[in-house]
């Protein structure tokens, strides 16, 4: 999976890609275009979650991606309480790319099977969660003017990275899994 990918679909775009500026010359990056990147990433992972829980090829792999999308559907939702209890009308970045990427990554992943879907998965896991927790640290924490959404994030950024080590683990497991199988072959 391509980084920019991975990057642009884990927070709406342009405000997780290092080196970016769309956000910060399309709109402020507000309560409000936050709420809407933080919504955007969860569903992304939602989504590809869900589709691993049905494609994966080992139930760890499905197990895995039902996990992320329960553990997302959880957050999403306390962000999308949080915002209605705050009167925030989630405001998506302009231009979003992040939404085209996401399609492009689900449609990657839709087009595989078996051990190569799982690998490409986790992989896109591996790279979806560091994007988000590199865009948290470095662009969205420091713009968030609300104590309660600043909890929130902070809140909830253990986990995300909870999921990118799981997500490597199992990556590493099934490349060694792959290797094991590769020599024991010949």
């Amino acid at each position: 999976m391509r980084m920019s990918l991975v990057m642009a679909a884990a927070l709406a775009a342009a405000a997780a890609v290092p080196g970016s500026t769309a956000v910060a010359q399309d709109a402020a990056l507000d309560d409000a275009t936050i709420v809407a990147i933080f919504d955007a990433a969860n569903t992304a992972d939602i989504e590809t979650g869900a589709l691993a829980e049905k494609r994966g090829s080992t139930k760890e792999v499905r197990d895995f991606g039902a996990m992320l999308a329960r553990d997302h559907k959880m957050v999403r939702q306390q962000g999308r309480d949080l915002a209605a209890k705050l009167g925030v009308t989630p405001t998506p970045p302009k231009d979003d790319q992040g939404a085209k990427d996401h399609i492009a990554a689900m449609v990657r992943l839709r087009a595989l099977e078996g051990a190569e879907f799982d690998r490409a998965f986790l992989r896109h896991e591996v790279e979806f969660h560091q994007a988000v927790i590199d865009a948290i640290n470095g662009t969205l924490r420091p713009a968030i003017q609300n104590e309660e959404l600043t909890a929130l994030v902070e809140k909830v950024a253990p986990a995300f990275h909870a999921h990118m080590v799981m997500a490597q683990q199992m990556e590493k497991k099934l490349a060694g899994g792959a290797a094991g199988d590769q020599t024991s072959s010949r």
